[in-house]
């Protein structure tokens, strides 16, 4: 709220500052704002805002260790297997050792992470403003069992974003989400809006990041991928075209990426997709894409759901198909899809009692590959059912149950959480659950039971705090010594607090008399 002059002396009002009540974080003002004036525009911002999100974990479970034994000392089990004398399964290979993994030691670990993101307007140009989401990771354990924690330092996003009238473009570290999957890249964004017609036109291009990676993909952080992996980084353009008129949304996407050192496609690929609103109470939604590198129909999918008063009922079908880079070697292996029909249904019983369920039947298509003396399944089924239960206003109970039988493997897990939540800045949560899950390809099979706690405090619109404690018993049941427990004990817990300036807002106009 303004405070308005008296009638009569209307002058230019001015924005009241900032008060200092209500941000806990007032001792650390001084280096954030440092830390902003090292940005060239930021000395003219008249506001920021910055969010920090601190998490830390600690972690331990049992590693395993390679050995060997010689072929001359391998014994024939009761089941007709190769064994080492003390009853590990090894894997003879032309030589004279025969190799297997043991138990090893305990590994410990303690992933410590930070995301910070700020974001500046008012930079001295309509319509302009700064954006940056970074992240530190480290991993304080003595063993170096976590993994993403290298580079210490990622950048998410960092970019400048200029929005004024039907112009909204982005330059910088930009991350874009469509049906193609979510691609970042280093270079430029802008969109168009034709707001008459219900258009929007976006064009995109610059040098990309490796998939579902902060990192370029030639970084020496993704050295597992060593002689696969492209020598320099990608080059990324798309266009992207919607059209939304009331009722509907429709769009169409064409990517395409390149390697700069052979001038040949890493990917081309486009898609389209659609999605109508509330219609009689019905919603669709569905799109396709296709792989126009590889010459094939990629992945599609088609959902109906209608919305009733206590009553949700959603049917769809779907097809999917792996999708690789032309580059790594896993599209060799020729990824058949699979295709399957859903339903789904959400009762709210009572004004405290909802069920749920859901239901899916799956099925690979031709492999075209002959296997006279094996009968190959090809489909399998999928279904779940939960309920969540509110007795009293600040108690909540939720629990599902879910079941998957397929090709080769199969799993059936339970999970409950309990919610309460005294106040309204103080909530608690008892958790637990079980999987029992048979390995694809495995001889044995992993089960895991869990149970733990979590508790979380908000102060306020600005603070968060939350800390979780949880046990796991994990075993495999193996017929031979390498059967072991991989039990372990996590402790978790993180604080994120928000801050910065009130003046997210213009300056009002110079005030005028009101009429009598």
């Amino acid at each position: 709220m303004h405070g308005l002059p008296l009638h009569g002396r209307t002058r230019h009002l001015q924005v009241p500052a900032a008060r200092d009540a209500g941000e806990p974080l007032k001792p650390l003002r001084p280096a954030l704002l440092l830390l902003a004036a090292a940005i060239p525009t930021a000395a003219s911002a008249q506001g920021y805002r910055v969010r920090l999100d601190s998490r830390v974990q600690a972690v331990s479970y049992r590693g395993v260790s390679l050995d060997s034994v010689p072929v001359s000392q391998v014994v024939t089990s009761p089941t007709g297997g190769l064994v080492s004398p003390d009853g590990f399964a090894v894997k003879c290979t032309a030589g004279a050792w025969c190799h297997f993994y043991r138990p090893g030691p305990e590994l410990r670990g303690v992933p410590l992470s930070t995301t910070a993101s700020l974001v500046l307007w008012g930079l001295g140009v309509p319509g302009l403003s700064a954006h940056a989401v970074g992240r530190l990771v480290n991993d304080a354990g003595s063993d170096d069992a976590w993994p993403t924690t290298e580079p210490t330092a990622q950048l998410l996003e960092g970019f400048l974003e200029y929005n004024r009238g039907a112009l909204l473009a982005r330059g910088g570290r930009l991350l874009v989400m469509s049906r193609l999957e979510p691609i970042g890249f280093d270079g430029g964004w802008a969109r168009l809006r034709w707001a008459a017609r219900h258009l929007e036109m976006t064009g995109y291009g610059g040098w990309g990041l490796g998939q579902a990676a902060v990192v370029p993909v030639a970084s020496p952080a993704l050295n597992p991928l060593d002689e696969w992996r492209p020598r320099e980084r990608q080059l990324v353009a798309g266009l992207e075209a919607a059209w939304s008129p009331g009722p509907a949304d429709v769009r169409a996407e064409y990517r395409r990426e390149i390697d700069p050192e052979t001038h040949e496609y890493v990917s081309e690929r486009a898609a389209i997709s659609a999605t109508t609103r509330s219609w009689r109470s019905l919603r669709a939604k569905g799109g396709a894409d296709w792989n126009l590198a590889e010459g094939h129909f990629g992945s599609a999918d088609l959902a109906v759901t209608w919305l009733g008063t206590r009553l949700t009922v959603t049917g769809g079908a779907r097809r999917y198909r792996p999708y690789f880079s032309l580059w790594t070697l896993w599209g060799a292996f020729n990824p058949i899809p699979y295709n399957a029909v859903h339903g789904s249904v959400q009762a709210t019983v009572t004004d405290w009692f909802t069920l749920r369920m859901r239901g899916e039947r799956f099925w690979f298509e031709d492999t075209e590959a002959s296997t006279p003396l094996v009968q190959v399944e090809d489909r399998g089924w999928r279904t779940s059912a939960g309920a969540t239960l509110t007795p009293v206003p600040r108690l909540t109970v939720d629990a599902d149950w879910r079941a998957e039988f397929g090709p080769g493997a199969s799993s059936r897990s339970i999970d409950a959480m309990v919610s309460y939540a005294p106040t309204d800045v103080l909530s608690f949560s008892l958790y637990g659950g079980t999987l029992d899950r048979p390995l694809e390809l495995r001889f044995y099979d992993a089960e895991a039971t869990w149970i733990g706690g979590r508790a979380e405090w908000r102060p306020g619109d600005r603070w968060r705090a939350w800390g979780d404690a949880a046990w796991f018993d994990q075993t495999r049941n193996r017929p031979d010594p390498a059967a072991s427990s991989l039990d372990q004990f996590c402790l978790r817990g993180g604080i994120a607090v928000t801050f910065g300036t009130s003046a997210d807002r213009l300056p009002l106009p110079p005030a005028r008399p009101g009429r009598p």
